[in-house]
């Protein structure tokens, strides 16, 4: 599959597609899902001590009969259990049942205690042993990294973060950064819009894209991901998505390698317009879903206030006076939020 590979600032590769095992939950059944992720060409394993799966996941990589080479592995630091990273990064290789991972991450800018300079200290200390071949940051802002870059020895290999269309405008400062700077980005829940937002502003153009390349949606948005050059880091627990998720990888890659052909329109590409198309979608949907917000949390303190006067009404904590004006208010608060509710009903 033309997924291919990433070179990083320290000079190893990474695939830019992984098989994440977040949502897998323990036991026969992640190793199972692992195992068949692996058989269908997945060679890039993405886990955590969080996810309480890197055992299970050991178990198929193990099962898997690959050579430790033919597999890039990397799991990171949740501190989990309070533990340390130098005892962490040892209990994940237990659990893994390999001698080294290709990247291990801070999990999290919080979990970097005392604070992120010392936390990284023993990061690069990790990578000095052999441990990790790449150490690397997950959820980082610029603000984080920052303050990393002003002591580090070894730069982060690579920040995983949050990417989709509904969050590429607030995450752009951060991509961008990370490659003026040579960090690559990995990128989770690409597929959110399909599978956790739909009938949102993305899903027009990411069908339209679709049935003009004869090929799925989700694929659509892999090749979108792809397409900004980030590593993408996705999950299923069925085996033919796993292999359209590979297969997205044939869209977007012929132009560059087909440019003087006369029948580039016999090619499944997706196009600059397309991915900007996917971008201006997703900034409506980011402004409808900030609106959303804002609406309900106005609906909610109006509710609140009318509660609020309803009760001091009612045990006579405000001056009769009050009560009529109060009673008034109370109607017209009450039609303010119902018409509000109806307008987000309607809307959105």
């Amino acid at each position: 599959m033309p997924w291919d590979v990433i070179k990083l600032n320290d000079g190893t590769s990474i695939p830019n597609i992984a098989f994440g095992t977040w949502t897998l939950g323990n036991g026969q059944q992640s190793t199972d899902k692992v195992d068949q992720a692996i058989s269908v060409g997945f060679n890039h394993i993405d886990t955590a001590q969080s996810y309480r799966n890197e055992y299970e996941a050991g178990i198929a990589i193990k099962e898997s009969g690959l050579d430790r080479n033919d597999l890039y592995i990397t799991t990171k630091y949740s501190g989990l259990n309070g533990l340390d990273i130098e005892t962490s990064i040892n209990n994940s290789l237990n659990n893994l049942g390999v001698k080294y991972v290709d990247l291990y991450l801070i999990h999290h800018p919080r979990l970097a205690q005392p604070d992120i300079p010392t936390a990284w200290k023993q990061m690069e200390k990790v990578k000095a042993d052999g441990l990790a071949k790449s150490i690397g940051v997950s959820n980082f802002q610029i603000a984080d990294l920052e303050i990393l870059l002003a002591s580090a020895k070894v730069k982060p290999a690579a920040n995983q973060i949050l990417l989709h269309p509904y969050v590429v405008g607030r995450q752009t400062p951060l991509i961008q950064y990370a490659f003026d700077n040579n960090i690559a980005i990995e990128a989770y829940s690409v597929l959110i819009p399909l599978t956790h937002q739909p009938g949102g502003p993305v899903d027009g153009p990411v069908k339209d894209i679709a049935t003009r390349l004869d090929v799925k949606p989700e694929q659509v948005l892999l090749a979108w991901a792809k397409a900004k050059g980030v590593i993408v880091v996705t999950s299923s627990s069925k085996k033919e998505r796993l292999e359209g998720y590979l297969a997205a990888g044939d869209i977007g890659i012929f132009l560059h390698l087909l440019a003087h052909s006369q029948n580039l329109q016999d090619v499944p590409d997706l196009t600059p317009e397309d991915v900007n198309n996917i971008d201006n979608a997703g900034a409506i949907g980011a402004r409808r879903m900030t609106a959303r917000t804002v609406i309900r949390r106005a609906a909610i303190a109006a509710l609140i206030v009318a509660v609020i006067f309803g009760i001091c009404s009612y045990m006579g904590f405000l001056p009769s006076m009050f009560l009529l004006h109060i009673s008034q208010s109370n109607a017209l608060i009450a039609t303010v939020v119902f018409f509000i509710l109806l307008a987000l009903k309607l809307y959105f």
